[in-house]
């Protein structure tokens, strides 16, 4: 069997893992595949620019999917199959950049991510395939075979991305909720990681949904910043000092004083689809808004 990845042609390993799916559609096998490891190849390596296309062709500039298209095509379903195929191939041992590392892991959680849903869909929410006793939890059990390893959503989070020191990602991985970060609508690249990260860092908190300040002078900030906020700093000075290049102008100084008041907006889990995409969400920044 051989896989086209971006133009190229790639050999498949020895040792192929064939994806089964049970009666409701989801995966009872991880995603992807195992490499030979001959066949393993660096981070660096990794070629996003299919998965860059989907993106393109499917999600919006704020960040909404086109589940409904998306789930009809055949050829695109299996485009994304083919992708995180292409990403089992990748070594967690040979020697990469941390921006390749980076690039990796957020599209991976991300693409992973596209694929359960689109599994499942047509649904109203993520939440709804996250069983917290028994029965499938799209977190858990729709691991992605990398470098014959399984990664759980929640091992990509938690296990890789949190401990690779980048607060950012946290406006990166995108969960299939209204109250995530925009998905952005192209691949994680290692050449532009870090600008990726600033300018959608910049996004979510233009959005009023995330970040604003009341009439009362009380901060109204997403609940992402109360659940991770260890890791932009111990207390909330840090925390906002460290995010102040982000936060909307008029709203810096204001945001690193100490005795300025937060409140953690209620996460609204509602997907991200296109089909049901609520007025105003397009509300952003004009120097921030669209692809590079």
């Amino acid at each position: 069997m051989r896989l086209s990845i971006a133009g190229g042609l790639i050999m498949s390993a020895v040792v192929t893992a064939v994806l089964f799916y049970d009666a409701k559609g989801f995966a009872k096998e991880p995603l992807g595949q195992k490499w030979a490891a001959g066949q393993l190849l660096s981070m660096n390596q990794i070629n996003h620019s299919s998965y860059n296309n989907l993106l393109k062709r499917y999600v919006d500039q704020d960040g909404y999917v086109n589940y409904t298209a998306w789930k009809r095509s055949a050829a695109d379903r299996q485009a994304l199959r083919k992708y995180l195929t292409h990403l089992s191939q990748a070594s967690t041992s040979i020697k990469a950049s941390r921006e390749s590392q980076l690039a990796f892991w957020i599209n991976a959680y991300n693409a992973v991510t596209l694929e359960g849903i689109l599994q499942v869909y047509p649904t109203k929410s993520i939440r709804n395939h996250t069983a917290k006793i028994a029965g499938y939890n799209i977190w858990d059990d729709l691991p992605l075979l990398v470098d014959s390893r399984t990664y759980s959503l929640n091992d990509i989070e938690h296990k890789v991305l949190r401990k690779m020191g980048e607060p950012r990602i946290h406006f990166a991985i995108v969960c299939a909720s209204v109250g995530c970060p925009r998905l952005l609508n192209e691949a994680y690249t290692p050449e532009s990681v870090n600008q990726q990260l600033a300018m959608n860092a910049q996004d979510f908190f233009s959005r009023p949904q995330n970040f604003m300040i009341d009439k009362n002078g009380t901060m109204q900030v997403s609940s992402i910043l109360d659940w991770f906020g260890e890791d932009f700093g111990n207390n909330q000075a840090k925390r906002f000092s460290y995010l102040q290049p982000y936060l909307p102008q008029k709203a810096q100084q204001y945001a690193v004083n100490p005795q300025a008041r937060v409140k953690f907006q209620k996460y609204d889990w509602s997907l991200n689809d296109q089909a049901h995409k609520p007025a105003g969400s397009g509300i952003r920044s004009q120097a921030r808004s669209g692809s590079r």
